[in-house]
């Protein structure tokens, strides 16, 4: 009797272990190196490790298995996140930068055609500033919109980042398939196995789908998690690495209330945003 419930609580911690991404942590024979990590982290900036507390970048890139000699597209691609990765990624690995189509900002920005000009040209400016972030690592760096993916990156990357921008997507859904454009795009550039790593702003499940459409900068969970299956993704685990349970906005508020974006400074005590990370897979 004692040998049988060793054995099933074996089991359930073996299976608890894969639940939080222990299993897939190891993809395509390269797994998450947690002392060159900290070693990166580290090195940064007073500007970037100020965000450590809200943002954990070490155990948001351990739960989706991003290793050194990976090839990892980051969303909305900016400074934050390219410092760390591109050391950490090292001389074998790659980094792509994604910002959105041209079709989405056309919906933003249609009336200042300055803007738009300048927006087509985003690939050639991010490759050049990440130059600066690069702290002596040779990993090859490249950027794309969406709707426009190149054709060798198809089928390359190991993976995809959608860090605090899923929000940009969904909001345009009923006017352009934003989100399910750009999902597509993800899985098109996604090698097989290939993960899809999701954090965004975590609507109150009780607020109004209309509240919760993306322009507030929150989304529901359950219908996010939906509607990236419904793309092709496979649901591998949740994780509340990002969660932050004083974050309570009301119908009247917005994300851009609280920090960094916070410049009253009133709302420094609740920190950033209660956010979801999900971890997604292209199927084998």
């Amino acid at each position: 009797m004692m040998k049988s419930l060793l054995k099933t609580a074996a089991l359930a911690a073996g299976l608890a272990g894969m639940l939080t991404g222990g299993v897939f942590a190891d993809h395509h024979g390269k797994k998450f190196d947690g002392k060159r990590m900290d070693a990166v982290l580290a090195a940064q900036p007073e500007m970037i490790k100020a965000r450590y507390e809200h943002r954990h970048p070490k155990e948001t890139l351990e739960f989706f298995g991003v290793a050194p000699g990976m090839t990892v597209a980051d969303t909305l691609a900016g400074q934050y996140y390219g410092r760390i990765l591109l050391p950490y990624l090292g001389d074998n690995g790659k980094l792509i930068g994604v910002s959105y189509s041209i079709g989405h900002r056309e919906i933003d920005h249609k009336d200042n055609a300055e803007r738009m000009a300048s927006y087509s040209s985003w690939p050639e400016r991010f490759v050049s500033s990440a130059d600066a972030w690069r702290a002596g690592s040779k990993a090859s760096v490249s950027a794309f919109l969406f709707d426009e993916v190149p054709a060798d990156v198809e089928g390359t990357v190991d993976v995809f980042l959608m860090l605090r921008s899923t929000h940009h997507l969904n909001k345009y859904e009923d006017e352009g398939n934003r989100r399910t454009k750009a999902l597509a795009d993800i899985f098109k550039t996604l090698k097989p196995g290939g993960v899809l790593g999701v954090v965004q702003h975590r609507a109150p499940a009780e607020h109004s789908d209309e509240w919760a459409k993306g322009f507030k900068g929150y989304l529901k969970q359950a219908p996010l998690i939906e509607a990236i299956k419904a793309a092709g993704f496979e649901f591998v685990a949740s994780s509340e690495i990002n969660a932050n349970p004083k974050d309570k906005p009301t119908e009247d508020d917005a994300v851009w209330r609280l920090p960094p974006s916070n410049k009253s400074g009133k709302n420094n005590h609740i920190g950033e945003s209660d956010r979801m990370t999900l971890k997604f897979r292209k199927p084998k």
